[in-house]
C-alpha cells in the first residue's frame, strides 16, 4: 500500500527541513522509556522503517525500534559496531516484517547533547545511505540528524503520527515481560484505547442528558411550588385587605358622625348640664344605662339618624376576639388603658387594635377590642 501523509499527527519543533521525519507513537513511547532508563548510563537502539517520496517530498517513517543487546555502557561516547548492526538485522526479521534499519538511537546521560566525531565516523561507516537517521535523547531534550551531503545534518523538528502498529506493540510486550513486568502493565493497542475513549465519551454524554432531565424536572417542580405559594399568599392578602377595608370603613363612619359627641366625656358633661327633673322625665327611674341610650338617640336625631348602630358595626370586630371593653360614661382612651392595664402606655395599642385614627372619636356603648 502506497504511503500517504498521515492525517493524525503532532508536530514537534520546526518541520520545514528536508527530509520530513515521522515517528510512530509506539516508537516514540519506547524511545522515551529507554531515555528514562538511561539517565545514568548509555543505551543504544536501531531504528526501523522506510524512506519514501510523497508528492515530491522526501519522507522517513520510523515504525520500529530494536534495543541493542548488552548496549548499556558507561562510556562517554559509545558508538554502534558492525557486529551489533548484523545482530539487529537478524532480530528485525523476527519482529519487524518488511522493515529496514534506517538509523540508530542513543541516550546521553548527564551531559549536554552533542554530536561527537566518533558518532559521525561510525554512522558514515555503517549507515551511509542518504537520509539515514541518528536520534540523541537526554532529559527533556533531543536532537535529530539526517545523513545527507556526506555528513550528519541536524533537523529542526519532526512529526509524531498515530496508527495501528502490532509489530512494535508485540516487541514492547516481550521486552516488558523479560524485565518482569506483569501482563496488566503491557502497552494497550491504540485502537482499543480509541474505542474505550469513544465509549466513555458516549456514556458521559448520556449521563449529562440524564442530569439535564433531572435538573429540568426539578426546576418545573420548584416553579409549581412557587406558584402554589404565590396563589396561597394572594388569597391571604385578599382576606387581609377585606379586614383592613372593614376597619377603614368603621373609622370613616365614626369620623363622619363625630358631631354626635366628640367623645364619651363630652356626652357626660352635656348630660350633667341637664336638670335632675329632665333626666327623671326622660328616663323614669333615672337608670344610667337608659340615660346613655337616650343621649345616644338624641344624637342620632340631631344627625338625621345617620350614625350607625355601634352594636351592629362592632359585630364585625367581635369575630376576631372575645375580649372587648364597652365604653362607659366619662371614659377616655387613657382612662380605659389605666383602668385595664394600670398604665396609659397601652392607649396607642388600643387605637391600632380598633383602627382608630383619632383617639378622641369614641362614644358611650362602643365596644373596643383589647390588645
Amino acid at each position: 500500500m502506497e504511503r500517504q501523509f498521515p492525517k493524525n499527527v503532532k508536530q514537534i519543533g520546526n518541520v520545514s527541513d528536508s527530509p520530513r521525519i515521522y515517528v510512530e507513537d509506539y516508537v516514540e513511547t519506547f524511545l522515551n522509556q529507554l531515555e528514562e532508563q538511561g539517565r545514568e548510563v548509555t543505551i543504544t537502539a536501531f531504528l526501523l522503517g522506510e524512506k519514501v517520496q510523497i508528492e515530491g517530498e522526501e519522507c522517513i517513517f520510523v515504525t520500529g525500534a530494536l534495543q541493542v543487546k548488552d548496549s548499556i555502557s558507561e562510556e562517554i561516547n559509545p558508538v554502534i559496531t558492525k557486529e551489533e548492526l548484523e545482530t539487529a538485522k537478524v532480530e528485525s526479521r523476527e519482529y519487524f516484517h518488511e522493515m529496514d534499519i534506517i538509523g540508530w538511537f542513543q541516550t546521553v546521560p548527564d551531559r549536554p547533547l552533542a554530536l561527537s566525531r566518533e558518532m559521525a565516523k561510525a554512522h558514515e561507516k555503517l549507515l551511509p545511505e542518504k537520509n539515514s537517521l541518528l536520534i540523541l535523547k537526554g532529559q527533556e531534550e533531543e536532537l535529530y540528524f539526517a545523513y545527507k551531503f556526506k555528513e550528519l545534518m541536524e533537523i529542526g523538528g519532526h512529526y509524531i503520527f498515530y496508527e495501528k502498529n502490532p509489530d512494535m506493540q508485540s516487541y514492547m510486550i516481550r521486552e516488558r515481560r523479560q524485565i518482569g513486568v506483569t501482563p496488566s502493565e503491557v502497552v494497550e493497542d491504540r485502537a482499543a484505547k480509541d474505542f474505550r475513549s469513544t465509549i466513555k465519551g458516549r456514556m458521559e454524554v448520556r449521563e449529562q442528558r440524564r442530569e439535564s432531565r433531572y435538573v429540568y424536572l426539578t426546576s418545573v417542580l420548584l416553579v409549581v411550588i412557587v406558584l402554589a405559594i404565590g396563589i396561597s399568599t394572594m388569597n391571604n392578602y385578599d382576606k387581609m385587605n377585606s379586614v383592613q377595608n372593614s376597619i377603614e370603613t368603621l373609622s370613616s363612619n365614626m369620623g363622619a358622625n363625630g358631631s354626635s359627641g366628640n367623645n364619651a366625656q363630652q356626652d357626660a358633661q352635656n348630660s350633667d348640664e341637664q336638670s335632675d327633673q329632665q333626666i327623671a322625665e326622660q328616663t323614669g327611674q333615672g337608670d344610667q344605662g337608659e340615660s346613655v341610650g337616650g343621649t345616644d338617640e338624641a344624637s342620632q336625631e340631631t344627625n338625621g339618624g345617620t350614625t350607625p348602630d355601634p352594636s351592629t358595626i362592632q359585630e364585625e370586630l367581635q369575630g376576631a376576639s372575645e375580649e372587648y371593653y364597652v365604653v362607659q360614661k366619662g371614659d377616655t382612651l387613657d382612662l380605659i388603658s389605666k383602668k385595664l392595664y394600670g398604665t396609659t402606655s397601652e392607649t396607642d395599642a388600643i387605637c391600632r387594635m380598633n383602627g382608630l385614627k383619632d383617639g378622641n372619636l369614641i362614644f358611650i356603648g362602643q365596644k373596643l377590642l383589647l390588645p
